[in-house]
C-alpha cells in the first residue's frame, strides 16, 4: 500500500487563495445581489413614505353612543390596536414561539439563520424569519410566502432589506404591535383585536396565558392548528407554547400545568355582516356614507375615494347599544308568538286562493330563476326545477333549519313569514337611540325602517286633529258621531264607520278611538291641502296628496319618517330631522364629515302639547289601552294605532316625553294579511313590540329614561285640557265658552 503525498505548502496556499475567493465573491455576488433588490431591479420596494404609511385592508368601525362597537365594514375583519393595549401575555407568547432574540437583533438573526441552516441539512426544517421579517412579509408582499425556490429567494431578499428597514424606523414596540395588527387568525379575524372577540369575546389587554397561547398557536396554520377546525391539534400547540414561555422564563411551571389542564374555553363571537347588533342600520348606514361623501367630493389626500372596507375609518353613531338590544329582543319576543297566532289563524285555509300571482311574481324575483334563466333554461325546464325538493336552509323563529323543500313552497313559506320593524329616538335632539329594519337580516335584507314605506292608516289621523287644533278646535269640542261626506275637494268622500261610538264625543275620545267620521268632520273643516302641508312640514318625505283620504292614511311612509313627525308633538311643535350619523374620522383621528341636523318649527307650541295629551287619550281611554291593562305602564306614554285596510299593516306610534318610538308589522306582500281585525290590528301586532321594549327600558336605570310628564309649554298652557270646566259638555263647547262661538269663529 502506497503512502499518500503531503499537499505541499504552494498547494495549501492554492487552495486557501481558491477557498478566500469563492468567500468573496459570495459576498460579493450576495452584496451585488442586495444592492439590486434595494434598487428595485427585482420588483419595487417601499419607500419610507410607505414605511409610514404601511397598506393593509383596515376594516372601518360603527361606533355607538356609549361607545361600544356595533360592528364593521370589511373585506378582512382587521383593527389596529396600540401596544399597551395588548396583554404582556400575547408579546411573551409571541416571542417565546416566533422569535426568542426578537429584543437583541436589528431585523435580521443572523445568529439563528446559520443555525436554522445547520438544521435543514439534517433533516429537521425549520424557519428562520423573524417577526420583523414576517411583518414585512404580511405588509409588502401582495401574496403570500412563494412556495417556488426561484420565485421565493426575490422575495426573501426584498424581505430582509424591509425587515431592516423596519428596524431602522419603528421600535420594538411598534414593530410587534404592527405584527399582531396585520397576521390572519383565521376565522376571518386579522389582527389581534378581532382574534380576541372572535375566539374569546374579550378585549387583548384580558387575554390569559391559556388564550395568548392559543392564538399565538393558531399562527402556525389558520386551519390545522383552528381551535373551531381542530381543536385537539389547538390544545396541543397551546400547550407547547405554554412550555416554551415557562423555558423562556415568561411563565411559572406551576401555573403552566395548571392551564394546561384545562380546556381550551372557547366563547365564540364571529364576525359577520348578517350578524350582530343593528345589521339593518349598519346597512343603511353605509350606503348613507358612501352617498354623502360622492355628494360632498369627500376624498383622500391623493384624490381617491374612501373605502369603507379597507381604510380603518372610525364611524360615530347616535345608537345606544342597549337600547338596541332591548328593541330587538322584544322584536324577537313577540313576534315569535304572533306568528304562531298568523299560522293557526290561516290553518287549513289556502292564503294564495285569488292570489296565485304573488307566487309567480317571487318566483320570478327569486336569485334561483334569474340564475336559471342565465342558464338558458326553458319556463318549463324552470318550473320542474322550482317543483323539485331539493336541499334548504330556511327562517324560522327557533333558528335556521335545514330541510328539504320544493322551491315553489319555500316561496310560499317566505310570503307567509310576517315582519316587522321599530324605530326610536330621543324627540329634543333627532338622535336615534334603536333601528330594527326587519326580522332576520341573514334571509331578508330590505330594511323596513328608511328604505320600505307602507300605507301608514289611522296613525295619520293626529296630522288632521293637529290643524283643526291650530285653527281653533278644542280637544273637547263635541261632534255628532254619525256618517259624515267631506265635499268641495274633488268627489265627494265618505269613509266606512268601523266600531263607531254612537252620540256626540269629544275629538279627544274621537281620536282616542280612531273614530273616522270625526276625523272626517275635521278634514271638512280644515281641507286636505293644509294637512298635507302639514305632513311635509313634520318630516313625510314621500308624497302626500292633497285629498281627504289622506286622513285616514291612505299615502305611504316609512317608520323612520313617522316617527320624526311624532317627536314634533314632544319637542314643543319642533320637528328635528332625525339622525343617527355623528361623525366620521380617518384611522388617524381627523374629522372628514360631521352632520347637523335639520330644525323646523312645524307647528304652534301650545297646538303641539294639545297633541300630546289627545295622543294620551289613546293609551288611557283608546285603542292602546292594552299598554294599561295588559303590560302595565301606568305613566304618562301618548300614542296611536294604525291598520289599513283589510289588515294589511300594523302601526304603533308611541311618544313619551323622551322617547318616540316607531312600530310596523305586515307581510312582504299587503295582500296576505290576519282575516280579522281582533288579531290584524296595530294595537295586536305592533303595539306589544313598544310595550316590551319600553318595560326593558325603563328597567334600565343606567339610561336614564324616566316616567313623567310632557313638558308644558313656557308660560303654561293657554288651552284648557279639562272638559269637565266647559258648561253643558254634553251638547259639544268650545275653548270659548260654547258650540256656537266656536262655528262662528271657525265659519262654519
Amino acid at each position: 500500500m502506497q503512502r499518500k503525498e503531503s499537499l505541499s505548502l504552494e498547494d495549501i496556499k492554492k487552495y486557501n487563495r481558491i477557498f478566500w475567493k469563492c468567500i468573496a465573491g459570495f459576498i460579493i455576488f450576495l452584496i451585488l445581489v442586495l444592492s439590486a433588490t434595494g434598487l428595485g431591479l427585482f420588483g419595487e420596494l417601499p419607500s419610507f413614505r410607505d414605511l409610514e404609511n404601511p397598506k393593509s385592508n383596515l376594516a372601518s368601525s360603527i361606533l355607538s353612543e356609549d361607545k361600544v362597537e356595533l360592528g364593521n365594514y370589511y373585506v378582512q375583519n382587521r383593527s389596529n390596536i396600540r401596544f399597551k393595549d395588548i396583554s404582556p401575555n400575547v408579546i411573551n407568547a409571541l416571542v417565546a414561539t416566533e422569535d426568542v432574540r426578537f429584543l437583541d437583533h436589528s431585523g435580521i438573526d443572523f445568529k439563528r439563520t446559520f443555525t436554522i441552516i445547520f438544521y435543514n441539512l439534517i433533516g429537521k426544517k425549520q424557519g428562520a424569519s423573524t417577526i420583523t421579517q414576517q411583518l414585512a412579509l404580511n405588509l409588502f408582499s401582495d401574496k403570500a410566502r412563494e412556495r417556488s425556490v426561484i420565485k421565493r429567494i426575490p422575495q426573501k431578499l426584498k424581505e430582509l432589506i424591509v425587515a431592516v428597514k423596519l428596524e431602522r424606523n419603528y421600535t420594538k414596540e411598534e414593530i410587534i404591535t404592527m405584527y399582531l395588527n396585520t397576521v390572519d387568525f383565521g376565522n376571518n379575524s386579522f389582527g389581534i383585536k378581532a382574534a380576541a372577540r372572535t375566539y374569546f369575546n374579550t378585549t387583548p389587554a384580558k387575554l390569559n396565558p391559556a388564550q395568548a397561547a392559543t392564538l399565538v398557536g393558531i399562527l402556525k396554520g389558520t386551519t390545522l392548528y383552528s381551535p373551531t377546525r381542530n381543536p385537539e391539534r389547538a390544545l396541543g400547540r397551546r400547550n407547547l407554547i405554554m412550555q416554551k414561555m415557562v423555558d423562556e422564563g415568561f411563565l411559572e411551571q406551576p401555573k403552566a400545568d395548571e392551564l394546561k389542564a384545562q380546556d381550551l374555553n372557547l366563547e365564540l363571537n364571529r364576525t359577520s355582516h348578517s350578524e350582530g347588533l343593528a345589521t339593518y342600520f349598519r346597512a343603511v348606514l353605509k350606503k348613507d356614507i358612501q352617498e354623502t361623501f360622492e355628494k360632498m367630493s369627500i376624498r383622500k389626500a391623493d384624490g381617491s375615494s374612501y373605502d369603507l372596507d379597507r381604510d380603518g375609518l372610525r364611524i360615530y353613531t347616535t345608537i345606544n347599544s342597549k337600547m338596541q338590544r332591548y328593541a330587538e329582543e322584544a322584536q324577537k319576543e313577540y313576534m315569535k308568538t304572533l306568528q304562531q297566532q298568523f299560522n293557526a289563524h290561516w290553518k287549513g285555509r289556502d292564503p294564495f286562493k285569488g292570489n296565485e300571482n304573488l307566487i309567480i311574481q317571487g318566483m320570478k324575483r327569486s336569485d334561483r330563476y334569474k340564475m336559471l334563466k342565465e342558464e338558458g333554461l326553458s319556463d318549463e325546464e324552470i318550473k320542474d326545477n322550482f317543483n323539485t325538493p331539493t336541499s334548504m336552509e330556511i327562517f324560522s323563529w327557533r333558528g335556521n333549519i335545514d330541510t328539504m323543500m320544493r322551491p315553489i313552497d319555500s316561496i310560499k313559506y317566505y310570503k307567509m313569514i310576517l315582519r316587522n320593524s321599530m324605530m326610536a329616538m330621543d324627540p329634543k335632539s333627532g338622535e336615534i337611540k334603536a333601528w330594527v329594519g326587519g326580522i332576520s337580516f341573514e334571509h331578508f335584507k330590505y330594511d323596513q325602517v328608511k328604505m320600505g314605506t307602507r300605507q301608514v292608516g289611522s296613525t295619520a289621523k293626529p296630522f288632521t286633529y293637529a290643524v283643526g287644533i291650530d285653527n281653533g278646535l278644542s280637544p273637547c269640542y263635541q261632534v255628532n258621531n254619525v256618517p259624515f261626506t267631506v265635499t268641495g275637494y274633488g268627489e265627494p268622500w265618505t269613509p266606512r264607520g268601523h266600531g263607531s261610538i254612537p252620540g256626540y264625543i269629544t275629538l279627544r275620545k274621537a281620536l282616542a278611538n280612531s273614530q273616522n267620521f270625526i276625523t272626517a268632520w275635521v278634514m271638512q273643516q280644515v281641507g286636505p291641502t293644509a294637512v298635507a302641508a302639514l305632513a311635509k312640514r313634520m318630516g313625510i318625505t314621500t308624497d302626500v296628496p292633497p285629498y281627504p283620504s289622506i286622513a285616514l292614511g291612505s299615502f305611504e311612509a316609512s317608520v323612520y319618517d313617522m316617527t320624526g313627525a311624532y317627536s314634533a308633538f314632544v319637542n314643543h311643535g319642533v320637528w328635528t330631522e332625525p339622525t343617527y350619523l355623528l361623525r366620521v374620522e380617518d384611522k388617524n383621528g381627523n374629522v372628514l364629515y360631521d352632520r347637523k341636523p335639520k330644525v323646523v318649527q312645524a307647528l304652534n307650541e301650545q297646538t303641539a302639547y294639545v297633541m300630546t295629551y289627545m295622543l294620551k287619550g289613546v293609551v288611557e281611554e283608546g285603542t292602546g289601552v292594552r299598554l294599561r291593562y295588559r303590560y302595565g305602564l301606568s305613566n304618562p306614554i301618548g300614542g296611536k294605532t294604525g291598520t289599513t285596510n283589510d289588515n294589511s299593516d300594523g302601526w304603533f306610534m308611541a311618544v313619551t316625553p323622551q322617547l318616540v318610538a316607531g312600530v310596523w308589522t305586515g307581510c312582504e306582500d299587503r295582500a296576505i294579511h290576519f282575516r280579522s281585525t281582533n288579531l290584524g290590528e296595530g294595537a295586536n301586532t305592533a303595539l306589544p313590540v313598544f310595550a316590551l321594549f319600553i318595560k326593558k327600558v325603563y328597567a334600565d336605570t343606567s339610561l336614564g329614561i324616566r316616567k313623567g310628564d310632557f313638558e308644558a309649554p313656557a308660560g303654561g298652557s293657554s288651552i284648557t285640557l279639562d272638559c269637565s270646566q266647559y258648561q253643558g259638555s254634553d251638547t259639544g263647547t268650545s275653548t270659548k265658552g260654547n258650540k256656537e262661538d266656536l262655528d262662528q269663529r271657525l265659519g262654519f
